[in-house]
């Protein structure tokens, strides 16, 4: 089979959020001898477009309404991810300095179609088009329904939804973008009276996906505007867990670390580690260290922080080391801390990538307090270093952290998201961490669980023989 997949993020072209991570790693998993996966993405201006070296292998103009984009497709010379890379360059639109922006509309409308323009011309067309969340949900129905893409329209098209809190709304006045097609089939595009490419990709393609098979229960209850359309079209719909790239997540060899480690050295490896973070933030190393990295949002739960942080400092028994950004005043809260709580607790605002594997390797504990977590990759990271996540039983959180109350625990989880709650769960890892036999257990058995891609890679494989059978 040959798998295209089209995404407005990859790892390591660029990152914003997990489908960066999914998109980076799933197709690697899929290249065997019986099928090849490839990936295609927008060309943002950026550290690794400006550091790689590209060709052109496309060229082609994109009519969006009355305007025609010139666009190229790119591929690069210089590295090799495990799979080809194609990036569509529409300068005017496209080479921007952030994946997204006030005119992403524009933007991954046009993307789309450059896309499909391009797949036109291939001689061997994919025997699948995989696209993921809204900014190519578009694309199901373009197949579909566009004249234009009437010889696409067999080709299986499987829908994965990342996160169905942000659908990429805008208005019917918009109307005039689309290529000619059946007006009475207009429908396909709304919901809640607006174009909404969420919703159409749900309704046009051959299959939809969440990332966790608790996310995708969940949706059916609470799904920002879509739990009817999501119940009414569950014969189609599957959860699959998301896997990790266990060849960059791999303390063993990850080059990040200040001092790499396996499981029967995950005691001495994880000290050195967090002795530098220690040193680093100016951290009690004596204490267990709790840590939180993620988007400062509500569905993170981190506007709780501020409140919880202060709460539990105040009792001095563990320390906490943020790595995050996101909203503003949480932003300033969290960094208003580090005067009273000098010692015990730091903050990174930003983004880190070398940061962040050091803090997975050296943290006690990971802090998972999510309202949403459709999967979660942060408790999978966590658990392969042998950091005990601590996480709200919810989505892909549920799906893959057992609390250590129960047999085969692996974490330790809550129901809410309250700052009782939160706080309480803290309090749980602090009196967990002087049980130094149990804690030096569980670090090792957790290490032991395996949420590599191979499964999850199977799961779409077998998904994509069911629609080319």
């Amino acid at each position: 089979m040959k798998i295209l997949h089209i995404s407005a993020e990859c790892y390591p072209v660029a990152k914003v959020g997990g489908l960066a991570d999914v998109v980076g790693s799933l197709p690697k998993y899929q290249n065997n001898k019986n099928n090849t996966a490839e990936v295609i993405m927008p060309f943002y201006n950026n550290k690794f477009t400006n550091g790689h070296e590209f060709v052109s292998i496309y060229e082609g103009t994109v009519t969006v309404d009355t305007t025609n984009y010139d666009f190229k497709i790119l591929k690069p010379t210089n590295i090799d991810l495990g799979y080809n890379l194609y990036l569509v360059d529409i300068p005017e639109l496209l080479f921007t300095e952030n994946v997204y922006t006030e005119n992403d509309t524009d933007r991954f409308f046009t993307f789309q179609l450059a896309v499909l323009n391009w797949i036109l011309e291939w001689e061997n067309k994919p025997t699948t088009i995989h696209c993921h969340d809204h900014h190519t949900g578009l694309i199901p129905f373009l197949i579909s329904q566009c004249y234009v893409y009437n010889e696409l329209k067999n080709i299986p098209t499987v829908f994965t939804i990342h996160n169905a809190q942000y659908q990429g709304w805008f208005s019917h006045d918009r109307m005039n973008i689309f290529p000619e097609f059946n007006f009475d089939n207009v429908g396909l595009l709304d919901w809640d009276g607006c174009i909404n490419p969420l919703a159409a990709a749900i309704k046009c393609a051959f299959r939809v996906n969440t990332v966790s098979p608790s996310y995708m229960e969940e949706l059916k209850l609470e799904a920002n505007g879509l739990e009817g359309l999501l119940s009414s079209e569950s014969e189609k719909c599957i959860g699959i867990l998301n896997g990790i790239d266990v060849d960059v997540w791999n303390p063993e060899t990850d080059p990040f670390l200040i001092k790499n480690y396996k499981i029967s050295t995950v005691q001495s490896g994880s000290k050195e580690n967090k002795k530098w973070l220690c040193n680093e933030f100016n951290l009690d190393v004596n204490k267990p260290l709790f840590a939180f990295i993620g988007r400062l949002v509500g569905e993170k739960g981190s506007d709780l922080f501020p409140e919880v942080f202060r709460a539990v400092l105040e009792k001095n028994e563990c320390t906490i080391l943020l790595l995050g950004s996101g909203n503003k005043e949480v932003e300033k809260q969290l960094n208003d801390l580090k005067e009273d709580f000098k010692g015990t607790y730091n903050a990174f605002i930003g983004y880190d990538e070398r940061l962040s594997h050091i803090i997975y390797a050296g943290a006690d504990f990971l802090l998972m307090p999510s309202r949403v977590e459709p999967c979660g990759l942060n408790q999978m990271y966590a658990l392969r270093y042998g950091t005990i996540p601590v996480v709200r039983s919810i989505g892909g959180l549920k799906d893959t952290v057992i609390d250590i109350s129960k047999e085969n625990g692996s974490g330790i989880c809550h129901n809410e998201v309250t700052v009782p709650e939160i706080i309480e769960v803290i309090q749980r890892g602090v009196e967990f961490y002087k049980d130094k036999t149990s804690y030096k257990n569980i670090r090792k058995q957790i290490m032991k669980i395996d949420h590599s891609w191979d499964f999850s890679a199977k799961q779409y494989t077998n998904l994509y023989k069911t629609l080319n059978a």
